[in-house]
């Protein structure tokens, strides 16, 4: 952002108001949504993942199109374990990045802090961000949601956003196993709705790749026909890539790792959008290890 104006849109302090925000919010989803569109396969949308102002300038100015705010990064660069963040102060760390550049920024803010979908939507708009990742994991149980509730809060999301948002579903059964109920004792799926056909003492393992596939598949195709504008099947084994990209039928988000496939190999594997997650702000912070281990006297 260059003095007061984003995109051509004036703003007043460091708020927009009325028309101003929902202009500045629909451009920069529409151009944000259109980054996903018509890629080559090899050139995913790169979207690196910024933890404050300073980075997200050092990022903008590289030249990528957007940015992804990381949720760990942040958590970690305010002191916060990862999920442990207050919501006041993710939405503040968010406001502070938008403000900072001119390209379209998406947030990741978790399971939405248990806030109504509206205020979710109004707390990411008045921030100044144009997207948001929202995943299905219930962390104070280390639990999956249920997936047909999820996909209706989506909708919900989806109906009080309108186009404003680009919403990323994420899908955490790559983290904590499969079954839509949760995990009970040895990690076997528990149902809490009378009309499951699923059978409690069914012997598949529920961390089996392939079982995994097939509930990411379900899952991403529920939250697409809820709303979402891309699917994020987290810490999905690469060589499943074209597997879920086939099946989902949309938009694909995958994260590069240090050891993993490159960004290209991932865009040829089937992922439209690649993040790294906390993975940047770590090499930061190992970085700065070697120098405070440089400096330290000997």
């Amino acid at each position: 952002m260059t003095g007061t104006s984003m995109t051509g849109t004036s703003m007043t302090g460091t708020s927009m108001t009325g028309t101003s925000m929902t202009g500045a919010s629909m451009t920069g989803a529409t151009t944000l949504r259109a980054l996903h569109h018509g890629r080559a396969p090899g050139d995913p949308l790169v979207l690196p993942n910024p933890w404050d102002a300073a980075t997200a300038r050092v990022l903008a100015a590289a030249g990528f199109p957007a940015l992804a705010t990381p949720s760990a990064g942040i958590a970690a660069s305010l002191g916060y374990r990862d999920g442990e963040i207050p919501a006041d102060e993710m939405f503040a760390a968010v406001a502070r990045i938008a403000r900072a550049v001119d390209v379209p920024v998406t947030a990741d803010i978790e399971g939405g802090y248990g806030l109504a979908p509206a205020e979710i939507v109004d707390r990411l708009l008045e921030a100044g961000a144009v997207g948001c990742n929202l995943e299905d994991g219930d962390r104070a149980a280390d639990a999956l949601k249920d997936a047909r509730r999820q996909a209706d809060w989506l909708a919900e999301v989806r109906a009080a956003a309108g186009d404003r948002l680009v919403i990323n579903a994420r899908v955490d059964v790559f983290v904590r196993g499969a079954g839509a109920r949760g995990r009970g004792a040895g990690g076997r799926a528990e149902s809490t709705d009378p009309t499951d056909p699923t059978d409690p003492t069914d012997p598949t393992d529920p961390t089996d790749p392939e079982r995994l596939a097939e509930e990411a598949i379900d899952r991403g195709r529920r939250y697409v026909a809820a709303g979402a504008d891309c699917v994020y099947p987290i810490f999905a084994p690469p060589r499943l890539l074209p597997r879920l990209a086939a099946g989902i039928g949309a938009p694909l988000n995958a994260m590069a790792k240090p050891d993993g496939p490159s960004v290209r190999e991932l865009g040829e594997s089937g992922a439209t959008r690649v993040t790294f997650g906390p993975g940047l702000f770590r090499r930061a912070l190992a970085a700065v290890e070697d120098i405070a281990e440089q400096l330290r006297p000997t």
